[in-house]
């Protein structure tokens, strides 16, 4: 349309017509005749809206989620970095615990048994050359260890002291199979070797072929000249199986020993020897026994007599 005269006040002219349409719905309110033309228009144009909303309204809202997604990515990676700091403090808090109760253990044990130790953590499992059953120590020349000392937790014997640093020490486990100690049996103090098998039992030989000994019975150290490299009375282990020598001059019995060798964590250096032997209170009291009930008897019965009248 050209920007003419007429044009101008066909303009002007549907401008003022729109005004008056306003003025005469705004009035009219609920009775408003423009109503019916209202409804009709929405009938007509409500689908066009709402498909043209349904295509538009993913685009705003992945609009949306691209702007917010840096904001959202933070509160992730700061989540997971909070999440990391709990599990770190529970992990402590768990290490703190189980420490706290092998140092218990250890003091308990170091107590019934008079021994003064030096407590060392272990910071290394196997030696720098062979494959010997070893830990490595944060405890050395400086802290009073020295080669041949006995090395014990709260359970019993965990070996011996072989070399010694300035600060740190290895002990050969009771476990490798180089290792052998003197034991005496608990009660009827039957003197043997007990010799390590790696991860099998331990193997002791009893010097009397006609021992007296049973499963269940227990074993300590029987203890070395001025207490190296062994102490006497430190728990061994207990007796899983007597294998049967007829005639032999030696007894042959395999032992469970009290100490988990792949859970070390705590341990004690005996830096000097008990003043007399311990025998065997180190040893835990054994588990007591309920006594067997007797069996139900049935009550005898009460026999009646009638008198004679």
């Amino acid at each position: 349309m050209r920007d003419t005269r007429e044009s101008r006040l066909l303009l002007i002219l549907l401008v003022a017509i729109a005004f008056a349409l306003i003025t005469v719905d705004i009035r009219g309110g609920d009775d408003s005749p423009l109503n019916g033309a209202r409804d009709a228009a929405s009938t007509v144009l409500g689908p066009v809206e709402k498909a043209v909303a349904s295509a538009v309204n993913p685009v705003a809202d992945g609009v949306r989620a691209i702007r917010d997604a840096g904001s959202h990515q933070n509160r992730i990676h700061a989540l997971e970095r909070q999440n990391a700091v709990l599990k770190q403090r529970l992990a402590s808090s768990d290490m703190a615990g189980s420490r706290v109760k092998q140092l218990d253990s250890l003091l308990k044990t170091a107590g019934s048994g008079q021994y003064a130790i030096k407590a060392a953590q272990v910071i290394a499992i196997g030696a720098a050359q062979g494959f010997s059953w070893t830990i490595t120590i944060d405890a050395g020349s400086d802290d009073g260890v020295a080669r041949d000392m006995t090395v014990i937790n709260g359970d019993g014997l965990v070996g011996r002291v072989t070399t010694v640093g300035h600060t740190t020490a290895t002990v050969l486990l009771a476990s490798d199979p180089d290792f052998t100690v003197g034991t005496r049996l608990e009660g009827s103090d039957e003197i043997g070797f007990a010799t390590g098998q790696g991860t099998r039992q331990m193997k002791v030989q009893l010097l009397n072929g006609r021992a007296q000994v049973k499963r269940g019975d227990r074993l300590v150290t029987f203890g070395s000249q001025k207490g190296r490299p062994f102490v006497p009375g430190v728990p061994v282990g207990t007796v899983s199986y007597v294998e049967p020598t007829p005639g032999e001059l030696t007894k042959t019995v395999m032992v469970q020993p009290f100490v988990s060798f792949t859970k070390l964590d705590l341990v004690g250096v005996v830096v000097e020897e008990p003043r007399t032997d311990p025998r065997d209170t180190v040893l835990p009291p054994k588990p007591r026994t309920a006594p067997a009930t007797p069996p139900a008897t049935k009550p005898k019965s009460v026999a009646t007599t009638k008198k004679k009248g």
